[in-house]
């Protein structure tokens, strides 16, 4: 069933909220490690850690 119909107010599944939650935390700790500050030239290994942190997290749901 669809989160929205439910009445999930931010309209994510749990597991859409999960990714959401996982992606904000990579981002925050990348921004620390990085003095609050992104490069362009970061953005490759900063999307490769948040890849990373995404297939942490579907890989310990239960199938």
């Amino acid at each position: 069933m669809d989160a929205y119909v439910v009445g999930d107010p931010d309209g994510l599944s749990p597991l859409q909220a999960e990714i959401r939650d996982a992606v904000a935390r990579e981002l925050h700790a990348q921004f620390a490690l990085r003095a609050d500050r992104l490069d362009l030239a970061d953005l490759p290994e900063v999307a490769y850690q948040v890849t990373l942190r995404v297939v942490d997290l579907l890989g310990r749901r239960r199938p």
